[in-house]
């Protein structure tokens, strides 16, 4: 009922501005089958997993707004009253107001609303400025972005590019037609502030950028590089970053290196390659890493130096496509994450979707240690 007053208000809101106003209403549905996320929990769920999104614009002039609001429910008694749903319930958005509603358990599930993204700014032909809950892009990786301490992708989860966003305050500065000078101000959960500033350019043959970070714990520089090679068709793509950190529970600092670098290339046949490899200086303990869960280099803390990563897509027809993601991780003991899947569009509106995520390893390898394939169908309406 509050999500629909919710949703309610927000459009007699927007219908009685002037301005160009769009909205889109997204319903997405998984119906997932997935083994616990604790590696001494030998268990299988079957449940399922629908979001409702409205998805707001609002232009005037020069100026533009922005809403998506989700109502998310979790169907499946099993699920909802196991350790990995109550995990779900604890992660939280790194803001100093909540994004989204108390759980609300009823008999087989469990529901709540959310407030996905909620800015509005002002641009030109030199300008742009953005306040209110946000994406901050930075990087160039397809899989891993080490300069992105704001919004970094998680390559294993079941939509990657599904992030909290950042209470922020960014300017953009359009300095000519082939550079720009970015500068973000976000106020985190605790009330401190995290800066960062980007400077990008277009110098002969490929994009350069410098990006900076800075908070009370955490300071970083880094770089990104994209450029054509030659004629070939091939991108290629490196970004770095050098990282000074904080680690709980005592707060240790620590410095370290990672980087990347990657191609693409798209073949006549309509066959997608991909690939993108990962180094850190530095590897990370399980212990580490679940001791760091709202730490704002949580996707930094890598079980293992050496990564690489292969993605194969490739179009049937209009209606078909196939995608298959590779990661293999180097260490005392190697281990791989694979996901295919299978895309059927039937029209505009209505998408299906049948894929998996499997990992595979000797016991005590990154992967091997979780036992918790995960297979699912996605259905995604849109109108």
């Amino acid at each position: 009922m509050m999500l629909r007053r919710f949703f309610l208000a927000s459009l007699l809101l927007a219908s009685s501005l002037f301005g160009e106003f769009n909205y889109l209403v997204e319903n997405t549905n998984f119906t997932i089958s997935q083994g616990s996320t604790f590696p001494t929990v030998q268990k299988e769920y079957l449940y399922n997993y629908n979001r409702l999104r409205l998805n707001m614009d609002y232009y005037e002039g020069n100026y533009f707004a922005k809403l998506i609001g989700d109502g998310v429910n979790y169907f499946g008694d099993e699920f909802v009253n196991s350790n990995d749903f109550k995990y779900i319930q604890q992660i939280q958005s790194d803001t100093p107001f909540k994004t989204q509603t108390s759980f609300k358990n009823y008999e087989q599930g469990s529901i709540y609303a959310k407030l996905y993204r909620l800015y509005a700014g002002y641009e030109d032909d030199k300008n742009r400025v953005t306040v209110g809950l946000q994406n901050i892009t930075m990087g160039v990786g397809r899989f891993w972005t080490p300069t992105n301490l704001f919004n970094p992708k998680n390559i294993y989860a079941l939509e990657p590019d599904e992030v909290f966003g950042v209470a922020a305050l960014s300017y953009t500065r359009h300095i000519n037609e082939t550079t720009d000078l970015s500068i973000t101000s976000s106020l985190r959960e605790d009330n401190s502030l995290k800066y960062a500033a980007r400077y990008k350019t277009f110098q002969e043959f490929s994009d350069i950028a410098i990006d900076a970070v800075y908070s009370d714990i955490t300071k970083m520089i880094g770089y990104e590089v994209e450029a054509n090679l030659g004629d070939t068709g091939i991108e290629v793509r490196s970004e770095g970053a050098y990282i000074l950190s904080k680690l709980k529970p005592n707060m240790q600092d620590i410095d370290f290196f990672q980087g990347i670098a990657g191609a693409d290339y798209g073949f006549i046949n309509g066959i997608n390659l991909t690939i993108e490899a990962l180094y850190s200086s530095k590897s990370f303990s399980y212990t580490e890493i679940f001791s760091n869960l709202n730490s704002d280099i949580l996707t930094n803390l890598t079980y293992s130096k050496f990564y690489t990563g292969t993605s194969l897509s490739y179009t049937f027809n209009i209606f078909l496509d196939g995608s298959l993601l590779y990661i293999e991780s180097f260490n005392e003991k190697n281990s791989r994450f694979v996901s295919p899947t299978l895309t059927y569009t039937l029209n505009d509106f209505n998408t299906f979707i049948i894929g998996a995520m499997l990992q595979h390893g000797e016991d005590g390898s990154e992967f091997g240690s979780f036992k918790n394939n995960t297979y699912y169908l996605n259905y995604r309406l849109s109108f």
